[in-house]
């Protein structure tokens, strides 16, 4: 694969490089627009453009297109999970969520990863290598295409850690917001982080006021590195003073991501710790502890509906509980539902935002990483 994909491209450098060809520069907005807003797979379907343009274009690039080696579409909400093959025979995942307000959909950044999170399968074989963002933006074009229908939302919260991929998220992150592309506002992009601080603080100065999600997991450095260990090399009270540091630069609330495991970071203790953590790091919105002495109805009334305690300022943060997905690598193990429920509770008495993530496609359910994992299982390299 010599041939750069033309996707890779942003608009200047497209220009510069049809100039280059000896061609006018306004048919940099014209193969553009066939790339970025028709999302064509093909030069010879930019019908606009001259015979030998598209000659040239062909000779010199390429487009990537995603090959949906597997689809698995849920019968109860529309969930659709996505194993995605690329050229070098290695394999992504992508998912696809139905919602009200639009189709959001979930993309990999890396093939693989090397954060070692371990409930994750993304992470059993390490990172093989980073995609380009011109793969990112494919798996975007590639399920709006499937599905006939605009993309509203994107989340990088797929295989591998954005931040670890720097340079080609942040590319992708600037041509998916492009007026001139598909235009998604980038307060409807949501990008996943173990915590890599320097990057969090490197992205806070970038101009792209994505919402930042921290795997957090853990309500103690000690806990987290059990469960996490790149938190050995990032200590908890430093990737919260870059999260804090994020949400001045931006102004975007921040969300804490927990997956809730049975018989380790479950316990009331636990969530206990967990919100005066936050509330010590100024993430908190203020009421906690006068709601909690109360025990008022208005106060469990919040707690059940998911909403922010009333009478204080509003929390800069929101955690996302998430009952961990078994993997059949670990033998971490799902709580029952009162007990993330009773998780919850405690949160939002100490002045903690929390709601518990909706599960989608439960029908097709399985665990990140799983699904590539299965494909080379049974169908890949090797297989009968």
């Amino acid at each position: 694969m010599t041939r750069q994909d033309i996707c890779e491209l942003n608009i200047d450098e497209l220009k510069a490089a049809l100039t280059e060809m000896g061609e006018p520069a306004f048919r940099a907005a014209q193969v553009y627009d066939w790339l970025h807003v028709k999302n064509v797979t093909g030069f010879d379907q930019m019908s606009n453009l001259p015979a030998a343009l598209r000659t040239k274009l062909a000779d010199n690039y390429r487009i990537t297109v995603m090959d949906a080696a597997e689809t698995f579409v849920s019968q109860i909400d529309g969930t659709r999970k996505y194993v995605f093959v690329l050229w070098d025979g290695n394999a992504i995942e992508a998912v696809l969520m139905r919602y009200k307000h639009g189709n959001s959909v979930c993309i990999s950044s890396q093939v693989g990863c090397r954060m070692g999170c371990r409930f994750c399968a993304s992470t059993l074989d390490g990172c093989v290598r980073n995609l380009t963002a011109a793969e990112m933006l494919a798996e975007v074009y590639r399920i709006g295409t499937d599905i006939g229908e605009r993309i509203s939302n994107v989340v990088i919260m797929g295989s591998g850690e954005p931040l670890d991929n720097y340079d080609e998220v942040v590319r992708f992150l600037r041509m998916i917001t492009d007026e001139k592309g598909l235009n998604i506002s980038a307060r409807n992009i949501t990008l996943s982080t173990c915590g890599l601080t320097e990057k969090i603080r490197q992205l806070a100065a970038e101009g792209l006021p994505v919402t930042l999600a921290l795997s957090l997991h853990a309500p103690s450095q000690e806990k987290r590195e059990e469960i996490m260990p790149v938190a050995k090399a990032y200590p908890l009270e430093e990737v919260l003073n870059a999260c804090r540091y994020y949400y001045h630069k931006t102004k975007r609330r921040l969300s804490f991501e927990y997956s809730v495991v049975k018989g380790v970071n479950d316990t009331r203790e636990n969530a206990v710790a967990l919100a005066a953590l936050l509330n010590k790091s100024g993430f908190g919105d203020g009421t906690g502890d006068r709601e909690k002495a109360s025990g008022s109805k208005a106060a469990k009334a919040a707690g059940r509906n998911g909403h922010t305690m009333t009478g204080g300022r509003e929390g800069i943060c929101h955690v996302n509980l998430i009952p961990v997905n078994p993997i059949e690598e670990r033998d971490f193990q799902s709580p029952d539902r009162r007990t993330v429920e009773d998780f919850k509770h405690i949160l939002m008495q100490n002045g903690i935002n929390a709601t518990i993530r909706r599960e989608m496609g439960r029908d097709i359910s399985s665990a990140c990483g799983q699904l590539r994992r299965r494909y080379f299982k049974n169908a890949g390299p090797g297989s009968d």
